[in-house]
């Protein structure tokens, strides 16, 4: 397997994540998305979104990180990232994709680079647009979690697709200066995953495409 994703990308973040939890060995390609490598035409061949993450496997590329993740379940099924009961393999995907489509999807960077140009937005007013998002979703997940009355994970001892989806969003928070005070069970959750060595080998800093490996 080869990946082709940027180190601060929350969708090859998800990506690695997914596969360290597998098991699965695979080579890193970098794509650097603020030079714009991504839409660079041999690389809009292999993937016309010009997006990361971009997944070389079994003789195919494939891009989409949501449906990438649900790929590898499918054809890696063990350790497994969905629960085998359907309601809680329903209230995963409740959480993960209320994070996937309704934070992701008007925070990435395209949306953030057409903010600035040619909207012309400061970069105070599209910090206060990310935190808005952020808040939007984070508060009901949190409120959710509240119900369900969840420990260090989602669903039994181990993470999952929630876990997988959750913690590369609360890296991005952090950077956008996003206050998690108020959200003891997703501050709890990403704890937990940051102590296990699937999530540290995935965190941005630890990518040979980041400036602050670079540093060491």
């Amino acid at each position: 397997m080869r990946l082709h994703g940027y180190f601060r990308s929350s969708t090859t973040y998800r990506l690695r994540i997914a596969l360290g939890l597998k098991g699965l060995d695979y080579d890193y390609i970098p794509v650097d998305l603020v030079a714009g490598a991504n839409h660079a035409p041999a690389f809009r061949a292999r993937n016309p979104f010009g997006s990361v993450p971009l997944l070389e496997a079994d003789g195919r590329d494939r891009a989409q990180s949501m449906a990438l993740i649900e790929w590898l379940e499918e054809a890696y099924p063990q350790p497994p990232l969905l629960p085998r009961d359907i309601e809680a393999r329903y209230t995963v995907r409740e959480l993960a994709y209320a994070i996937a489509t309704e934070i992701h999807a008007v925070n990435n960077l395209p949306v953030l680079k057409y903010l600035r140009h040619p909207l012309g937005h400061s970069q105070e007013e599209i910090d206060t647009w990310y935190r808005h998002w952020l808040k939007r979703t984070l508060d009901p997940v949190e409120a959710r979690l509240a119900q369900l009355g969840a420990g260090d994970f989602l669903h039994g001892d181990a993470p999952g697709l929630f876990e997988v989806v959750l913690v590369p969003q609360l890296y991005n928070a952090r950077r956008f200066a996003y206050d998690l005070s108020a959200s003891p069970h997703l501050t709890r959750i990403e704890a937990a995953c940051l102590a296990l060595p699937a999530f540290e080998r995935a965190h941005p800093d630890n990518q040979i495409d980041s400036p602050e490996r670079s540093k060491t």
